[in-house]
């Protein structure tokens, strides 16, 4: 049978390496993981390897169909969703006040430098991995799976998160309560008995979308996200005709700075997304030009949308006043323009629609690429011919996002969200470092090992600052040591450590200052969210290692040997 068009009943769909091949070969295979390990630990991928080799897998290639114009819309599309229509009414009354602006732009600013750090990487590795694929060309295998993780962690935790957001919107617009959609199991535990099967439903359906064509996805996309804008300009002037001084300026950081920051590290979930269009690199008609463009330009209109928007919020109601579930809507009601509140809530499940379509989108083609390097079953690395999309990974991805929106809380999945996406965020910025002053088999061991200590102190004192932040309520010596360890680092690695490597077509500035500067933000708020959080994503990470000792490590091991001897004969061939 021609492998293309093969089901997917076969054993040698999800395991075909040779570790899995009998029970024999599986147990000396474990026998073996040290061993394995060790290799994958320190095995390092090349960018044209992910390029070529890893991508042509996948049977089939991915329409190149995508412009600067494309992802632009894209990212505002992608981003500008729950983040701004749900949680800013939750952190603004709960959490900051009126100084909610100020967490979003805190929270930007660490996006938009992590989007400087992944726009290098898109551009000269367009693969549609992402972060994994940038974190394994530099941080190596091992690495690389605990990023993939995580990234399949956030993408499944944001869809789930983004459906039931739909549904709470969609409900305002119908003049229901968004438990009136929902089905109450009282059996369950708090947080997970309010089932959403309109979740569910918006879930397929946008997959579906995402299944049959990127471009058509990608023109539904931008018209949508226009629309937004206009709707966002709406908001803004209408609301601001409504606007009480007084509601901003009195108590405008009732809970302090403390207050602020924690409420940035729950906020940065509204910025979630952009890492999506990277991994649309793979789709795009000239990288060079089109990346940069649409991932700058779509996190700076972004930004500054989203603090307008908050700013527009305090002026109309006071913060103690603000509902926590639908704030736009009910603050509208509140001044008198209650007709107001069906514009908004027909903004708010249009800008969830495309957010869980760039979402889908994203998440497929992450999940791709991971199984490209075997990691994952290589069934879903399958490209579908005709609609030149990521079909399997798509319709796998989706009934995991189903799954766990159904039954999970939004107050549960937001900070879950957050620890998953600055771990990422924070490692790419890494391997950028890495990827600027060490070339394999090139930088002497002296500026490597002056490289490790650079590195070292920064993540260091970033992770000094942000466990001080946690443990002192009013201290200050304490950042003065820390945050000056963190600039003599960054400083010592700009003067004493040669670059090792130039980018080609597109660099991010401040080297080495923009990406010290993002692993430093991103650590700093992790240090910001609550323990339960923590402990739920510590179970995760467990999970995800006994997954690798006992599947991903033996699979990606077999993999690697077969393409390097592959790689041998074709060279001896030459």
């Amino acid at each position: 049978m021609n492998e293309k068009n093969r089901g997917c009943c076969s054993k040698d769909d999800f395991l075909p390496e040779e570790s899995f091949k009998s029970w024999g070969n599986y147990f000396n295979a474990l026998k073996e993981t040290k061993l394995r390990l060790k290799d994958r630990f320190f095995a390092r991928s090349q960018a044209d390897e992910e390029i070529n080799q890893i991508c042509a897998r996948s049977k089939n290639e991915m329409r190149k169909s995508l412009t600067w114009w494309d992802l632009i819309w894209f990212g505002i599309g992608s981003v500008m969703g729950a983040g701004i229509f749900v949680l800013t009414g939750l952190e603004a009354r709960q959490e900051a006040g009126p100084a909610v602006v100020l967490a979003f732009l805190v929270s930007g600013i660490s996006a938009m430098l992590s989007v400087f750090c992944y726009t290098e990487f898109a551009v000269e590795i367009p693969v549609a991995g992402g972060s994994f694929a940038y974190v394994r060309v530099e941080l190596g295998d091992f690495v690389a799976f605990i990023a993939a993780g995580n990234i399949l962690f956030e993408y499944v935790v944001s869809g789930a998160s983004v459906a039931r957001s739909w549904t709470s919107y969609f409900a305002t617009l119908c003049n229901h309560n968004p438990d009136d959609f929902r089905i109450l199991v009282s059996r369950l535990p708090e947080n997970y008995n309010h089932l959403d099967p309109l979740a569910v439903l918006i879930s397929f359906i946008v997959a579906a979308g995402a299944i049959l064509s990127t471009k058509g996805s990608s023109r539904f996309n931008s018209i949508a996200s226009i629309l937004h804008i206009f709707i966002v300009v709406f908001i803004i002037i209408a609301g601001l005709t409504k606007a009480n001084p007084a509601n901003f300026t009195e108590n405008f950081a009732p809970f302090g700075a403390r207050g602020v920051f924690t409420a940035s590290a729950v906020l940065f979930f509204a910025y979630i997304g952009f890492d999506g269009v990277a991994t649309l690199a793979e789709e795009t008609k000239n990288p060079a030009r089109d990346i940069p463009i649409g991932l700058i330009g779509s996190m700076s209109i972004t930004i500054t949308v989203y603090c307008l928007l908050a700013v527009t919020l305090c002026l109309m109601q006071s913060y103690t006043n603000i509902d926590i579930n639908a704030p736009y809507s009910v603050a509208f009601q509140a001044v008198g323009m209650s007709w107001a509140k069906y514009i908004v809530s027909i903004g708010a499940v249009k800008a969830m629609t495309t957010v869980l379509l760039g979402n889908i989108i994203g998440q497929a083609r992450y999940f791709t690429h991971i199984a490209r390097t075997h990691m994952a079953p290589p069934w879903l690395a399958i490209i579908n011919e005709k609609t030149g999309t990521p079909m399997n990974a798509t319709i796998i991805m989706t009934l995991a996002n189903c799954i766990i929106g159904l039954f999970t809380d939004l107050s549960v999945l937001s900070n879950l969200l957050s620890i998953s996406t600055l771990s990422i965020f924070s490692l790419v910025a890494l391997a950028l470092l890495v990827r600027r002053y060490y070339v394999f088999g090139e930088t002497p061991d002296s500026e490597r090992n002056k490289l490790i200590g650079f590195l070292t102190l920064i993540i260091g004192s970033s992770v000094a600052t942000a466990a001080y932040w946690g443990v002192s309520k009013n201290g200050w010596i304490g950042f003065v040591v820390t945050v000056s360890i963190w600039f003599l680092a960054t400083l010592g690695l700009k003067l004493m450590v040669k670059e090792a490597r130039k980018p080609k077509l597109w660099g991010t500035p401040l080297m080495p200052w923009l990406p010290s500067a993002t692993i430093a933000f991103n650590i700093f708020l992790l240090g910001s969210i609550d323990a339960a959080s923590f402990i739920r994503f510590t179970v995760w990470s467990v999970v995800l290692l006994i997954y690798y000792f006992l599947v991903g490590l033996h699979a990606s091991y077999d993999t690697a040997k077969e393409a390097s001897q592959e790689k041998d004969i074709v060279d001896a061939n030459a």
